[in-house]
Parts: C-alpha cells; structure tokens; sequence
C-alpha cells in the first residue's frame, strides 16, 4: 500500500468504536496476511482483544509487535494503546442492547425467508460500511467539481455500469451534461474530448478494471478534474484520480457474488454525490427536476378512452 492511501485513511482522530469494524473489512484485503489476522481478531472478538497488551495480541495472532502497532497505525490509531480503547468502546457498545449477529452466508437449500433475512442485513451491514468508510472531505471536494463542471463523463462495466447510467441519468434531470459510457473505445474516444472544467468519473469496485482506468487517465491527462468510486482504494485507478469515494468490501459467497453487495455501496455513494450537487445547483435543479417531472406525468396517468 502507498503512502498516500496510508495518509488517506490516517484522519486526524482516531475513528470512532463503530466505525473499527468497517475499517477493518475495508482495509483488509489490501493488509499483509498477519495484518489481516490481526485486524480479523479486534474486529471479532473486541472484547477479548481490549483485555490483551500488545505482546498478548502478538502472541494470540501469531504476529509480532510491531505488526501490531502498524496494524493499529493503518486503522487510524497513533498506537496500540488508542486502539485497545477503540476496542472497549466497541465491546461495550456491541452489549448495549444490540440485535445479535446474522450471518449473510447463504446456502442452496435455505427457505427464501431466511434468503430474505440474510440479505436484508448484509445490504444494510454494506450501507452502515460505506458510510462509516466515506471521506466527506473528498465527497465534498467530488460535489463541488461535479456541480461547476461544464461536462460530466461516467465510466464503469458490467454491474458497475448500472451505477453509472444512475447517475447519470440523475444528473440529467437537474439540467447537468452527463454521460455514462459503457463500450471502452466510446469511454476512451470521449475521454479525448476533456478538458480542464470538465469531470470524469470512474466506477470499479476491484480498482483494477482496464476498462475504466483507460479512459479515466486519458481524462486526468487531458486536465479533467477525475474522480475514482472504488472498493479498493490502493488500487492502480486512484493513480489517475483526483478524488477517491471508497466504498465497502464485502465478503463473496458462492450464491451471492461482489457485484451485488458493490452495487449496493456504490448506489449509496452516487446518491450522495447526487444529492450534493442539486444542493450546491439548487436554483436550476429544481425547476429543471420539475420541468422533467411534469414532461413524464402523461406516462404515469392511465389514458382515457
């Protein structure tokens, strides 16, 4: 991981109890394998690992000290001992009344309200993750370069690209040029267009889709302010974005597969963006959102014969 994704996760204080958890399932699939292990401990059993020094929850984990400490560093902690704090918080908020867990595993013979059940909480476990996860700072700074932008440009395939037409389609409809490319070769050939004032946004949840990224370092080259909407924020796309919206990583199971609990993540982070750019456009989004309301109220009432 670079240094300028350690920085990016590194806030000025710590993160709150609740949000230790989503970090860890955030951050851990780009940790080191005893990183993980430790990370996967506080954030399983923070009851257990609040009561451990540094060298018991080395020994517990099978890792050293000093991963320990760096483990605590990358999750946002100065050092250990702020992080066991963390962890009490987080036992004791865990005990104060809060529904147990459920796990999301879903398996080829369970009765479609246990289906139901799982998903629901997986898809809100994904959301309360996101959010926790967001930087308002960068989504501010995302807001304010979508709202001022001559011409909006949406990168993203496969589930990826439903988000974008979302968005773009949002967009559409507050009076902004918007534009949500799926083919490549068009994503890349419009890229070429950009210039400064203009905004690209790339959406991979992997980071790594060839795809994206090809046209969104067309758009940084071309002086586009770039935005990077990604699970994977240490990922080869944030090279090329000016701003990067992280979203959750949830765990895949056989039935249930990373595009859905993405979409999910990332429906929520384009509905923020959305919403910050109409407030920040309020006086032409309005009218233009009623306009496009009223030219569509013919369709949503029956016709008369």
């Amino acid at each position: 991981m670079t240094n300028d994704v350690k920085e990016s996760f590194s806030a000025d204080s710590p993160p709150a109890p609740a949000a230790l958890a989503a970090k860890v399932r955030t951050l851990a699939p780009s940790m080191t394998r005893s990183m993980q292990r430790v990370a996967e401990a506080v954030a399983g059993d923070p009851a257990g690992c609040a009561a451990l020094t540094v060298t018991g929850l080395a020994e517990l984990t099978g890792t050293s000290e000093a991963t320990v400490v760096r483990t605590a560093r990358l999750l946002g902690y100065p050092g250990y001992r702020d992080l066991r704090l963390a962890l009490a918080g987080l036992a004791a908020h865990q005990l104060s009344g809060r529904a147990p867990a459920v796990t999301a595993d879903i398996a080829v013979d369970d009765p479609i309200a246990d289906v139901v059940t799982k998903l629901a909480y997986d898809e809100q476990q994904t959301l309360a993750d996101t959010a926790a996860g967001l930087d308002t700072v960068q989504l501010g700074a995302a807001v304010a370069a979508a709202a001022a932008a001559r011409r909006i440009d949406i990168y993203g395939v496969g589930a990826s690209s439903l988000v974008g037409q979302d968005l773009a389609q949002k967009l559409l409809r507050i009076g902004l040029i918007a534009h949500a490319h799926m083919d490549p070769h068009l994503a890349v050939t419009n890229a070429v267009q950009l210039r400064s004032g203009d905004v690209a946004i790339a959406i991979t949840h992997s980071g790594s889709t060839g795809d994206v990224i090809e046209p969104l370092r067309v758009a940084f080259d071309r002086g586009a302010t770039t935005i990077a909407i990604t699970g994977r924020p240490d990922g080869p796309v944030s090279q090329y974005a000016d701003h990067v919206l992280t979203t959750s990583t949830a765990r895949e199971s056989e039935l249930r597969p990373a595009a859905m609990s993405s979409r999910t993540s990332q429906l929520l982070v384009v509905d923020c963006l959305f919403i910050g750019v109409a407030q920040r456009t309020y006086e032409t989004a309005a009218p233009a959102l009623a306009a496009s309301y009223e030219a569509l109220a013919h369709r949503r009432t029956p016709r008369t014969r």
